[in-house]
């Protein structure tokens, strides 16, 4: 997957409260090196990431506390973390001042609004960016997406910026999905690791068969697929599901189905080793692509082979004898 002539477009995406646990800096490191291209997260691991660039503490804690006890005493768990909930509001108050500062407005994608918010803590402070997921990203132009935005506290202060503020900025998950879809359909090989599951694997699992089945644009499925995971197949949720499934949806490439990877492990103890593996492999190092900056430019392109599917299939003069998924 790292071999430069491969040139595998690599996503990764994130659920589970990993950023609070600590593990944002192994994404630092896999962006810095250029290991990663693009980022799929859920909103909850971006907002507590930004405790870190705010110079938040976050304590270790355990699992077994009163929970009612630590509600009394202001103090918030995520299973064996512990801060006081004035870093929430502390938290809080700063996505709503920049909120007032940047004057973003209209409809913009999450991976616009990172990249902003990214920025602006870089400017309060550059050194953030050695232990801000968020501020790295913006500082090597790597686009982050969240699948479900108003499911996080940053949506949440979004909401109130508008209905407060009478604010016109809307985040607008319809250029997430086409920025997604054309950043895989510009990949020359496309591969994802995939911590945990839920919405943000679906999101990228999601643009292979966007592309086949929505914009008429075959282009195979994924070349690599790579997923740390304790959900179990037999329950029949999307974090469980098997690489083999995917391939029906056309989200796998076939031929590659062998070499697919799962393993049933914490994220928390097996991604630190996943990614010592990489750092310490031959090819721990690739060119940033900075998809950032061609965003535009991916989404013309998609926008310029869909329109070229779309007249192909009107001058047909049969309906095709099968769907062609393939590249």
């Amino acid at each position: 997957m790292l071999a430069p002539a491969n040139d595998t477009t690599i996503g990764l995406t994130v659920a589970g409260a990993l950023t609070p646990a600590g593990l944002g800096g192994c994404v630092i490191e896999l962006i810095d090196r250029g290991l990663i291209d693009f980022m799929i997260s859920t909103g909850a691991n971006l907002y507590h990431d930004l405790h870190y660039a705010l110079n938040f503490a976050l304590h270790r804690g355990s699992p077994f506390l009163d929970d009612v006890e630590l509600y009394e005493q202001g103090v918030i768990r995520i299973y064996d973390v512990l801060f006081p909930a004035t870093v929430l509001l502390e938290t809080d108050a700063y996505i709503r001042d920049f909120l007032v500062r940047s004057k973003l407005a209209g409809p913009m994608s999450t991976s616009e609004f990172h990249y902003r918010l990214g920025l602006d803590l870089l400017e309060r402070n550059p050194a953030c960016a050695e232990y801000s997921v968020v501020a790295k990203a913006a500082a090597c132009a790597l686009p982050i997406y969240t699948s479900s935005p108003g499911d996080s506290s940053i949506g949440m202060n979004i909401a109130y910026h508008e209905l407060m503020n009478g604010a016109t900025l809307m985040i607008d998950p319809n250029r997430d999905v086409n920025e997604v879809c054309a950043i895989i359909l510009a990949g020359r090989q496309n591969g994802c690791i995939i911590l945990g599951g839920g919405s943000p694997k679906n999101f990228y699992l999601q643009g292979q068969p966007t592309l086949w089945e929505v914009y008429g644009i075959p282009k195979g499925g994924n070349d690599y697929f790579i997923q740390l995971t304790t959900d179990q197949v037999v329950w029949g949720g999307l974090s469980g599901a098997t690489p083999a499934e995917a391939v029906s949806w056309g989200k796998v490439n076939p031929g590659v189905l062998p070499d697919t990877v799962v393993a049933y492990c914490d994220s928390t103890i097996a991604f630190p080793l996943f990614c010592e593996y990489a750092v310490g492999s031959v090819h721990n190092r690739r060119p940033r692509r900075e998809l950032v900056h061609k965003r535009e430019a991916l989404v013309a392109e998609l926008l310029r082979q869909a329109r070229a599917a779309m007249h192909a299939k009107a001058d047909a003069t049969a309906e095709p004898a099968e769907v062609d998924r393939h590249r």
